[in-house]
């Protein structure tokens, strides 16, 4: 999986951490944290550093309750939580809010990972951070908790950074979806697969990319609505508003609305700002 040109968090002190957190992190981590920064691996798998100043980041081994109040789950726990001994210390999570974690203990380069589902479920995977995202990606990797990565895709990575949402909601025209979503990409080429799916009878779908040399991602949403939704640097504003309506045009629609990520709509595709998200 090709690295950011520039990896968002991942240089910091790495004693100062270790310090903070009582051990030693494993070195294939690092590599990970070096390499990649906060980001995610194939829209599904996202990497923590624990760099930066984002309250979304950071490695993390406690929770918090009021001071004086019990944790109300720790019985329902098969292991304690870091810094108790042995105990899991996160170092990812999942879009559905699973938690990747080491179980500690013994040599850091040891550690095997614990996925930590959403509902409480737990399962052991013996290996580390590094191999278990390539052997999820690929496929070798396999999890009752966890999605698989979709067949037939090349693995990605994408940084965290700052990005600003546009929907497109747009007229149908007369060609067919298919020849819309190829004009479309043929518009912003070059442009790599993230994925796709068809509701069973064909009536709904999407159909997700990103251009190569612009870090943009995109949805085309077939129908009910008939959208484009794009995310983009917030530095690129003007440049997507041209491109995405001159696609539009090749692809025989109109632009009817142009809306924030809440839904909002906009009077035009307006000042590129945070207030807009």
């Amino acid at each position: 999986m090709t690295p950011p040109t520039v990896p968002v968090d991942a240089r910091g002190d790495w004693t100062a951490v270790e310090n903070a957190a009582g051990v030693r992190l494993p070195d294939d981590y690092k590599w990970l944290v070096g390499t990649y920064g906060w980001g995610e691996f194939c829209d599904f798998l996202y990497l923590r550093t624990p760099f930066g100043a984002s309250e979304h980041n950071g490695i993390a081994w406690q929770r918090t309750y009021p001071p004086g109040s019990p944790d109300p789950d720790r019985e329902r726990y098969p292991y304690p939580l870091h810094p108790a001994p042995g105990g899991l210390l996160i170092w990812g999570t999942t879009m559905d809010a699973d938690r990747l974690c080491w179980l500690t203990g013994g040599e850091p380069e040891e550690w095997p990972v614990v996925v930590w589902s959403s509902e409480g479920r737990y399962e052991t995977h013996r290996t580390g951070a590094a191999g278990f995202i390539e052997g999820w990606a690929d496929g070798r990797v396999h999890s009752g908790l966890l999605c698989d990565m979709e067949p037939d895709l090349a693995p990605w990575f994408n940084a965290f950074r700052p990005r600003v949402h546009r929907c497109l909601r747009l007229s149908e025209g007369t060609l067919p979806h298919d020849e819309r979503l190829r004009l479309l990409r043929a518009a912003l080429a070059p442009t790599t697969d993230r994925g796709s799916w068809r509701s069973e009878h064909d009536e709904a779908g999407q159909d997700h990319f990103a251009t190569v040399d612009t870090d943009w991602l995109l949805t085309y949403d077939a129908s009910c609505p008939h959208q484009i939704r794009i995310g983009f640097p917030p530095e690129d504003g003007e440049h997507v508003r041209r491109r995405l309506f001159a696609a539009a045009e090749l692809m025989g629609c109109r632009v009817l609305e142009v809306l924030t990520a809440a839904g909002r709509p906009l009077a035009s595709w307006g000042t590129v700002t945070d207030e807009d998200d």
